[in-house]
């Protein structure tokens, strides 16, 4: 039991590191070779750093700590210490991966393609790795962290928060110092509006997606294994209601289960093994609430 549990804690943090290599990645390949503003913290230093010279790593450790003493009490140290090492990762990683990854392929990949490619490009791998975040329980912080205080107690999209507030951090671009006139500050504003569109959807989809829920008929005369298995092995609640056929006048049990999607394909091979003739009815359901599924918030 306590070797399982130490794997699933490796795994939980692997995954986070994936996640913000890929959050990181985005910026130093497609965002910050353009001078272009994002959200979150990222964004707050990347103007500091255009227009001080001060490394984006530091002040991103700087605001990140103040943010995440807040955080503390309203999330938990749980949500504290996997927040301590996804701040401290994505610090080392800003600091040090423009060293590491060559300024030839920046130039391929992002700068020659300009910059409407690269913002839309860089949104969507960042909302990736902030997505694979906050699925082990953890973030890379700053506005992430206001993001997740907020549902935790309201029922609004953490897309929806981050776009409100990269709406006034991006807005602060227009104070970067630029060779081009205020055309081309007011064009990079906008690319960097587009970025935050991106990365709002694209987060809502991938974390809305690993909670997408279905309800499944099942109507079968082999009802007891298959709830029986579905049970034991799926560990899902079933429910067993009473139907009549009526056209053929017959009586049967109709079984209902909610479930994930991702685990409707092993129900279903499930349901088969028990009886190739049982006929399924699969629905996707826009919200289930209760044990095993999402809390229904103020």
């Amino acid at each position: 039991m306590e070797k399982n549990k130490v794997l699933k804690t490796l795994k939980s943090y692997a995954i986070i590191t994936v996640g913000l290599i890929l959050y990181v990645l985005a910026w130093v390949v497609f965002i910050m070779p353009h001078q272009l503003v994002g959200g979150g913290v990222t964004g707050i230093s990347a103007v500091i750093q255009y227009c001080t010279g001060f490394h984006v790593s530091y002040s991103f450790f700087i605001i990140n700590g103040i943010l995440l003493l807040i955080a503390l009490k309203v999330l938990g140290p749980a949500f504290g210490v996997k927040t301590v090492y996804a701040m401290v990762v994505t610090t080392l990683l800003l600091r040090f991966m423009p060293m590491v990854i060559p300024q030839e392929f920046i130039q391929v990949i992002a700068l020659d393609n300009g910059k409407l490619l690269s913002v839309i490009i860089g949104g969507m791998i960042c909302a990736l790795g902030i997505s694979l975040t906050f699925s082990q329980g953890g973030s890379s912080g700053g506005t992430d962290i206001v993001a997740l205080m907020i549902t935790k107690y309201r029922a609004i999209s953490p897309g929806k928060i981050l776009l409100i507030l990269d709406i006034f951090i991006i807005a602060s671009s227009l104070i970067v110092p630029t060779e081009g006139s205020w055309g081309v500050r007011v064009a990079n504003l906008v690319y960097g509006y587009v970025m935050a569109g991106v990365f709002a959807v694209a987060l809502d989809l991938f974390v809305s997606g690993s909670k997408q829920s279905v309800q499944i008929f099942i109507f079968s005369k082999n009802y007891e294994k298959i709830a029986d298995r579905i049970t034991n092995d799926v560990h899902r609640g079933v429910t067993a209601l009473d139907g009549k056929g009526w056209y053929t006048k017959t009586e049967s049990t109709v079984l209902v289960v909610v479930a994930r999607k991702q685990e409707l394909k092993f129900l279903l091979t499930l349901i088969k093994e028990e009886d190739p003739q049982a006929f399924i009815s699969v629905a996707s359901v826009t919200g289930v609430y209760g044990s095993g599924f999402d809390v229904i918030k103020k």
